[in-house]
């Protein structure tokens, strides 16, 4: 390619991706479009940071189900927690040790769990379910654009074209990583830029580039790396709201220790230096765990997922401080999420397999720090395909956030997803508008159990009044039979439950209603 041609292509590109600091971030800015959409009468300052963690995390030893010790020790004795060693968040559930500082956090009602996220008919490719997370789609349905990419494609038309702007100087949305996070690709460009390392947001601050060897293919690395970073138009305004603040905790660990903490920092900074994004993207990587999770010999609160837990814990532990410490922790709310999580039985490896939901964490001083949801039910003697199955769909998370924290109508939340999803408080009522409580566990039983084939029972279910879904799930999390989905009366309900047709083993019986959520397992002989 000829240098002109290449200036070209790239001056193009470098509107929805640039080159800061190898780590993925995203951020959303304020428009006017925006305003009407969301009824808004100022500009919002909130801001939301999303943390990827890549490879599957492990649910299961992160979040920690006290009440049911027994059955996890028979899945996964050469793994599992000693339990006196769980942080407990509530008599029935705790924490990993590792997590010690987000035990505290918790604790000083800023961390929340949502238990058991996921969707529906779950897929164990990485490639594929990291695509459903940040597309928002359905499993069986692939979508082009991401969910946030959508979002700012109605918020910012005509993007790239007249960006940036007077009324719109800053990045529509910012990666952290070489590549740009999927979340925010819109209808024809991605609507977003990426930070490609640490080391080049700060080059970005100097001016400077990385060093190429001095060889004929090193000069022209050098020429590519210093077009890009001419050509990155929102330069000015990174480096000016850079420029406006320092980083004030002094919990960060050391540069280069913990990638997501290096990550966060930047985030820190921009945000209290005046960046008008509203969402940020990190990652964290190494959760595909199959082999020595934890060590083969010693013991089991050390190892590979202990490490990762910990440098999560840390990177947040210290963000928060941060943002504190300028003051400003009351305008930002974060949220952990991976493509799936482990089996509930471990390997011979010391290790899990791909699983299907998996916790959710949210932090930050609005959130509402409770527990959401019951501990996922472990069967008794788990096998190798059992799974914990889908409590809250994780585009209930986003809608839930994006209604609450941005202001986001209903009716913008449905085009952009294609359906509604059940409203999860994840964030404290009266945060930014009232919301209600916490989620509460639907309580019913399940007659007879077990259950001869081809055979029937009745859930016993006392409903408040409102959409009632009960739904049956095999060991993989995939939904084998909806027996209702309608709005019942409130009171006590006999609902008949047609198991004709299912293989003999065992089974998860799910009811949800608004905020209510359960499960049974429920055995077909």
């Amino acid at each position: 390619m000829k240098r002109r041609e290449f200036l070209q292509t790239t001056a193009a590109a470098s509107v929805g991706t640039a080159i800061l600091s190898g780590l993925p971030i995203g951020a959303y800015g304020y428009s006017a479009q925006l305003a009407a959409m969301t009824n808004a009468t100022t500009p919002s300052d909130k801001v939301l940071v999303i943390i990827q963690l890549q490879g599957g995390n492990d649910g299961l030893n992160m979040i920690i189900p006290l009440d049911q010790y027994p059955a996890l020790m028979a899945a996964r004795s050469n793994i599992a927690l000693p339990q006196n060693q769980v942080l407990g968040l509530t008599t029935a559930t705790g924490i990993h040790p590792a997590m010690a500082s987000l035990h505290n956090m918790y604790q000083n009602g800023k961390l929340g769990v949502v238990q058991s996220v996921g969707y529906p008919n779950p897929n164990f490719s990485h490639f594929r379910a990291t695509d459903i997370w940040t597309s928002g789609s359905e499993s069986n349905v692939t979508l082009t654009t991401g969910w946030a990419g959508r979002y700012l494609n109605g918020e910012y038309p005509g993007f790239p074209t007249g960006f940036p702007s007077t009324q719109n100087p800053d990045p529509l949305a910012i990666s952290i990583g070489s590549v740009v996070s999927n979340c925010v690709q819109g209808p024809t460009v991605n609507m977003g830029m990426a930070i490609a390392s640490t080391s080049s947001f700060y080059q970005l601050l100097s001016g400077g580039v990385d060093v190429a060897p001095n060889t004929p293919a090193g000069h022209e690395l050098t020429f590519i790396r210093q077009v890009v970073s001419q050509t990155q138009v929102y330069t000015t305004a990174i480096q000016a709201a850079a420029g406006r603040a320092q980083n004030l905790s002094p919990l960060y660990p050391a540069a280069g220790q913990n990638s997501l903490a290096d990550q966060l920092k930047i985030v820190a900074q921009l945000v209290a230096g005046g960046l008008q994004t509203r969402i940020y993207v990190c990652q964290l990587g190494g959760f595909d765990t199959h082999t020595l999770q934890v060590p083969a010999t010693g013991g089991t609160s050390t190892g590979t997922h202990a490490t990762l837990l910990g440098k999560i814990a840390e990177a947040v532990n210290a963000f928060q401080d941060d943002l504190q410490r300028h003051s400003i922790q009351d305008r930002v709310v974060g949220l952990t999420f991976s493509e799936f999580g482990r089996r509930i039985r471990s390997n011979s490896g010391y290790g899990t397999d791909h699983g299907a939901a998996a916790p959710l964490l949210v932090f930050g001083s609005k959130v509402n720090p409770t527990v959401h949801g019951p501990n996922p039910t472990l069967p008794a003697s788990a096998g190798v395909n059992d799974n914990i199955p889908m409590q809250f769909d994780f585009r209930s998370i986003y809608t839930s956030i994006l209604k609450d924290w941005f202001q986001v109508t209903p009716a913008t939340l449905t085009q952009l997803f294609g359906q509604s999803f059940a409203y999860v408080p994840v964030l404290r009522p009266g945060a930014v508008t009232a919301t209600a409580g916490a989620v509460e566990t639907a309580e019913f039983t399940v007659y007879p159990n077990p259950v001869a084939r081809e055979g029937s029972a009745t859930v016993a279910y006392d409903c408040a009044g409102g959409h009632v879904q009960v739904v049956m799930l095999d060991t993989l999390g995939r939904e084998v039979r909806r027996a209702l989905d309608r709005v019942l009366p409130a009171g006590l309900q006999q609902l008949p439950l047609d198991l004709s047709g299912l293989a003999a083993g065992a089974y998860y019986c799910q009811v949800r209603e608004d905020r209510r959520t359960g499960s049974r397992i429920v055995v077909v002989e």
